[in-house]
């Protein structure tokens, strides 16, 4: 029996598991987020170590994975902001990021054609600071640890990260858009 599925059955239950976690937040259940919060982060983990390992990926599982990731990220902080844990501005600087990413490979797309390529490093520090924050600000709220240093020097790396990983996939879009508009010139030409 191949368990090549199960990589995407972690992000299918990545994906289930935002209604609970996004409640919970607003109930102001925070141990409970915590738990559910790092199972689905380990949950992340553990479904990219297989995909790699065993050559489990899939076309589905390149479309479920980072979908999984936005969903529950996204509705994470979006919900600590509604429960007066994180500061807005933090928010919209993550979803305009995340914007900029999704309009910026459509646009691309439209205009140049696939869009192949993998998450940067940049994306990846990005991705792992925005979750350690989220599991300070819910480590905070449910137990009062690690405190509000902690908690602020992490909201400190997810500005930077963000803004610089929003950055670097501008940089990227455009260095390829210029490869391939130089191609057709030269073709044409």
């Amino acid at each position: 029996m191949s368990l090549r599925f199960l990589p995407n059955l972690l992000c299918i239950l990545r994906i289930l598991l935002v209604y609970p976690v996004a409640t919970w937040i607003l109930q102001g259940q925070y141990p409970q987020v915590l738990a559910l919060f790092a199972f689905a982060a380990f949950t992340d983990a553990l479904d990219g170590y297989l995909a790699k390992r065993f050559g489990w990926s899939s076309e589905l599982g390149k479309v479920l994975d980072p979908l999984a990731d936005k969903l529950l990220l996204v509705t994470v902080f979006v919900c600590l902001s509604l429960a007066g844990r994180v500061p807005l501005w933090i928010v919209a600087l993550v979803l305009f990021r995340d914007l900029v990413i999704f309009f910026g490979a459509l646009t691309y797309k439209w205009l140049f054609g696939p869009l192949h390529g993998e998450p940067t490093a940049v994306s990846k520090l990005n991705t792992l600071c925005q979750i350690l924050f989220c599991l300070a600000v819910v480590a905070d709220a449910a137990f009062g640890w690690p405190g509000d240093p902690a908690v602020i020097a992490l909201g400190a790396l997810v500005l930077v990260s963000t803004a610089v990983s929003g950055i670097d996939y501008v940089l990227i879009y455009t260095r390829r858009a210029s490869a391939v508009t130089r191609g057709r010139a030269a073709a044409a030409g």
